[in-house]
């Protein structure tokens, strides 16, 4: 959507086309002609929006039936913000978006009034630049905006935490990593349950979640607890919550649970 915003500041009315709602479609099919980039992504994104209309047709009952099944299987599911966006964001998985930007950038003349920030001689090259990095990215799974704090469970972290620090262990795969707590308590199944919750509340805050954010972390940082020991390595992360910054340090064998009975 901000991509389209920048391309549709002080575009000329003649690139705009005349009649047409859809003006990132006019645009894209004048530069077209004459960038072959651009070109390829109108064909596509053509065929994208026969497939979306056959695939309602056939939602409606009014698609033939010797075409029904060859076309199914393989049309894509696009959301509605996806077909709004589908000029664009086609170029943005095909890779060619700063392509067609930094072409657009070059001629700008031909696409926009002198003001425009595309024809500006430094915003216009710095946004195509910065859509360098986007569009080196495989677009296997776009995210939405309520999968923002999907990362790992808990229960997920805490396996790999154990894992990684499985070597040269024969626990069971199915315990979870010791943090060396355990002491105190009894064998009973309430002292299990209150340490795999602190287990799984520890290894959760050192991931961004909706509560805190994960600004800085570094493995094997180390921290000399006294004069006398060794130097330690660990984990060191910095977060921040509504509140307050908070700095974290924690030993690398506390984090995988072969802390044993070390002080």
């Amino acid at each position: 959507g901000v991509v389209e915003v920048c391309l549709l500041h002080m575009l000329k009315r003649r690139a705009a086309g005349f009649l047409r709602t859809d003006k990132v479609a006019a645009l894209f099919t004048k530069v077209g002609k004459t960038c072959a980039a651009a070109g390829d992504i109108c064909k596509k994104v053509q065929e994208l929006q026969q497939q979306v209309e056959s695939r309602k047709n056939q939602a409606n009952g009014q698609e033939p039936l010797k075409r029904q099944g060859s076309t199914t299987s393989k049309t894509p599911v696009l959301t509605p913000q996806a077909i709004k966006h589908i000029w664009v964001r086609t170029a943005l998985i095909e890779k060619v978006l700063d392509k067609i930007v930094q072409y657009i950038v070059d001629n700008c003349s031909k696409y926009y009034e002198k003001e425009a920030l595309l024809a500006d001689p430094v915003c216009g090259p710095i946004l195509a630049s910065l859509l360098v990095g986007p569009c080196a990215l495989e677009y296997t799974k776009l995210k939405t905006a309520d999968h923002y704090w999907t990362d790992p469970s808990a229960d997920e972290l805490v396996q790999r935490h154990r894992i990684h620090g499985a070597h040269g262990r024969q626990d069971s795969p199915s315990k979870r990593p010791a943090l060396g707590i355990r002491k105190r308590h009894s064998s009973g199944s309430t002292s299990e349950d209150r340490f795999a919750a602190s287990a799984r509340e520890y290894v959760e805050s050192l991931h961004q979640n909706s509560r805190t954010h994960l600004l800085y972390g570094k493995n094997n940082v180390l921290v000399q607890p006294k004069d006398d020991l060794e130097a330690i390595p660990g984990y060191l992360s910095l977060h921040q919550s509504a509140e307050s910054l908070t700095l974290k340090w924690t030993p690398n064998q506390l984090m995988n649970g072969t802390l044993g009975d070390s002080e």
